[in-house]
């Protein structure tokens, strides 16, 4: 079992439980998945950045990143419908604790001027999206063999109701929020 899903077990789930009055456990928000997006105009250009993308996330997650497409066609940004635009990673179950932790341990202090996560990146259903500059704050990745540094999104989807019991949770997970 990965150490912070421990720690949600043992130590959060009665934190959370005596903050917001919850009579069963089952009430008590918990972690549904992490996703984890790189999109970019680039994409469109240069194939190979997708693939040189691809590569990173997979490194990054341990997971395969799928290819995510167009929807539909806009004349204005020169899309056509089906074009690939970028790669996306779903994360759950132990793989999703064991990365949410190397973020909080690892990458985040590794990002440049880092003085805390915005508390106001909730989407008001108590789902948290930050955005990072950089893959080559991860570990994993061998800054020498990066051709390009690229941003990426990272949405951890709870199952909490309102934002303040999303923020409850993931501050007792470890996020480091500004004041």
């Amino acid at each position: 079992m990965a150490r912070l899903q421990d720690k949600y077990k043992k130590e959060i789930i009665p934190a959370l439980k005596a903050e917001f009055k919850y009579k069963n456990i089952m009430q008590v928000p918990k972690l549904e998945k992490i996703v984890l997006n790189f999109s970019g105009a680039d994409a469109l250009v240069d194939p190979k950045v997708l693939d040189a993308a691809q590569k990173e996330l997979a490194t990054i997650t341990g997971q395969r990143p799928i290819i995510t497409k167009a929807r539909k066609s806009i004349a204005g940004f020169k899309l056509r419908e089906g074009q690939k635009l970028g790669t996306a990673v779903t994360l759950r179950r132990e793989r999703m604790y064991e990365f949410l932790d190397r973020l909080i341990t690892m990458a985040l202090p590794r990002v440049r001027d880092f003085r805390g996560l915005s508390p106001k990146a909730f989407d008001g259903r108590g789902n948290y999206t930050l955005g990072l500059k950089e893959q080559i704050v991860f570990p994993e990745i061998n800054f020498d063999k990066v051709e390009k540094t690229r941003g990426m999104n990272i949405t951890i989807v709870t199952t909490a109701k309102t934002d303040d019991e999303g923020r409850a949770l993931l501050r007792n997970l470890g996020l480091p929020f500004r004041q």
